[in-house]
């Protein structure tokens, strides 16, 4: 197939991935505030959208490790062809997909690694890895930062709950924590297009220096960094509602406390792992910090069926894509016969899933139907507004004293 064909072809497919990847990662963001009620699901979607397209122009390392770290470069360059990268692109999305019609909050990157992997070792061998980098930037981090952000969860949750202790009744100091969930949750999505959305950057980067279009060692296009931002930030508006109704209730049931404490742990994992390079997980943090907080909450109960799940699925990823991407490289290896039928397939998949998710429709509407009900989303309210309810509030308890005083008469 000529060079320019297949290069599209991988560019389209890899801001499909990233799409997907925008869908099946909202709930990272967005599912406890959602849960508690801090705000509105439209609203939250739309938030986590626009601050997915702004956190993706703020770093490239995560790229950097992906276009020039875990494929190694040869004499003759990268020890992967353009369409190996397809075949890998083609597991990554197929495992993204299915995950998302389970409502399995799986690793959108460790699918990618798997697929790329699978399809490397098909096309190059298993020399083509370097497992020097996958081991300290990809597997470590993903055993420790779900860990090291569930510890900091329960911790924080615990300090939390401890400041604003109550003796009997509810306690106005937590309603401040609705305000804060605004403010943790834009950062944990702001953390998200750092590290997420430079994966793809780093896919077409790496097919660019594959066909020769691009110099060994540089970092993504200004090109690519914007139309990765921006298919990552549409995924994420159309909301990945399924997730959204794991994370945010499947777990634990989430309050406001808790669900401030456990984003804060969460964006503060991924953003430092933005700026190692690590190529992290934020489906797996996240999880790892919600589990922290139920556990941290007294008379919280984590739901650990669901996590058990949340667990296999995170055991299964990387194999099951690098299985998926060797067997697409296999086929691609028919020369354009082979890279039709892998599309052809790919796409027929792709339509059953969809059709599958018909049968039960999951969106803003019914994603969580038990939203807690210890306060109601948070509106911001003008000068003005806060002074006539000031005053109603005033006059209506003048009224009150008036009336018991004539009681008493």
């Amino acid at each position: 197939m000529d060079l320019t064909l297949i290069v599209v072809l991988v560019i389209a497919l890899a801001l499909f991935f990233d799409f997907t990847n925008g869908f099946h990662d909202t709930a990272n963001a967005m599912a406890t505030p959602i849960a508690t009620g801090a705000i509105t699901p439209k609203k939250a979607v739309l938030l986590a959208a626009v601050l997915n397209l702004v956190g993706a122009f703020l770093s490239t390392e995560v790229a950097r490790t992906i276009s020039g770290g875990i494929i190694k470069e040869g004499d003759s360059g990268v020890l992967i062809s353009p369409e190996m990268i397809y075949a890998g692109l083609m597991g990554a999305v197929l495992w993204n997909v299915l995950t998302w019609l389970l409502g399995l909050p799986s690793s959108s990157s460790h699918a990618l690694f798997g697929g790329l992997i699978g399809a490397a070792i098909v096309g190059a061998g298993f020399g083509a890895i370097d497992g020097g980098v996958l081991m300290s930037k990809v597997l470590l981090p993903a055993l420790c930062a779900p860990l090291i952000a569930g510890v900091s969860a329960y911790m924080c949750t615990k300090m939390a709950y401890a400041i604003t202790k109550r003796q009997a009744g509810a306690s106005p100091k937590r309603g401040g924590f609705r305000y804060g969930q605004i403010f943790s949750s834009s950062l944990v999505a702001l953390a998200h297009g750092t590290n997420d959305a430079q994966k793809t950057m780093g896919v077409i980067t790496l097919t660019l220096v594959a066909a020769g279009m691009q110099e060994a060692g540089t970092g993504p296009h200004f090109w690519v960094i914007a139309t990765c931002a921006f298919a990552i930030a549409l995924g994420t508006y159309t909301g990945g509602w399924r997730i959204i109704r794991t994370m945010g209730s499947g777990l634990t049931d989430v309050k406001p406390a808790q669900g401030f404490s456990a984003e804060v742990s969460t964006a503060s994992a991924i953003l430092a792992s933005s700026h190692l390079g690590f190529a992290l997980s934020t489906t797996q943090v996240a999880s790892g910090s919600v589990i922290g907080s139920g556990l941290g909450r007294k008379g919280a109960a984590v739901r650990w069926g669901t996590a058990g799940r949340i667990g296999l699925g995170w055991l299964f990823t990387l194999p099951a894509a690098a299985v998926v991407g060797a067997v697409a490289a296999l086929v691609m290896r028919l020369g354009a016969s082979g890279t039709v039928i892998v599309s052809v397939l790919g796409v027929g998949i792709l339509l059953l899933f969809w059709i599958l998710s018909r049968r039960e429709v999951v969106g803003h509407d019914n994603a969580i139907s038990d939203i807690d009900t210890s306060g109601s989303a948070v509106k911001i309210r003008s000068k003005k507004e806060r002074r006539k309810l000031a005053r109603a509030a005033e006059a209506a308890a003048k009224a009150k004293k008036k009336a018991e005083l004539g009681g008493k008469k």
